[in-house]
């Protein structure tokens, strides 16, 4: 049995909850920047994954009101693929992870993952050249992408 200790708040990417589904975290899914303030205030929340431009809050306003009163939350910037301004603007600010609305479920999935310091572990089933038998080997999703994050960047880990 897993004990979960962790509540992400995903706002205005619902679709998004569904990559967390086999993760021990609690999930809370919410449409608008206001559901997501009322929820902040009576939730305790460990991480808030957000849309760059939700449609009451535009501009980042929610992300900003969020790392304004607890700068030490990890916080995900959704951007728009391909636009510079919102990924600099959510940089600026200093959210923990951005990442483009086009990513895929596990790039989401590990980036989080790393966030919140899970150790996400994938089996993978490789062949031996010398043995017919399968062996299953355990790696962390980050070692097999050689990925890390640190300093609001998400870049090649270092050795």
């Amino acid at each position: 049995m897993c004990v979960v200790n962790t509540t992400v708040l995903i706002v205005g990417a619902k679709g998004r909850g569904e990559a967390l589904r086999e993760l021990p975290v609690r999930v809370i899914l919410i449409d608008s920047g206001a559901e997501a303030v009322r929820c902040l205030r009576k939730e305790a929340v460990d991480a808030v994954v957000s849309k760059w431009h939700l449609v009451d809050v535009p501009n980042g306003g929610l992300l900003e009101m969020v790392i304004g009163a607890n700068p030490g939350i990890p916080t995900v910037a959704f951007v728009r693929p391909g636009d510079a301004k919102q990924e600099i603007a959510a940089r600026s600010i200093g959210v923990t992870a951005v990442l483009s609305e086009d990513i895929d479920d596990g790039y989401f999935r590990d980036v989080m993952c790393q966030i919140l310091h899970i150790e996400e572990v994938t089996s993978i089933t490789m062949k031996s050249e010398y043995d017919s038998n399968e062996e299953t080997n355990s790696l962390s999703s980050f070692q097999k992408l050689g990925l890390t994050v640190s300093d609001q960047t998400l870049g090649p880990a270092e050795n």
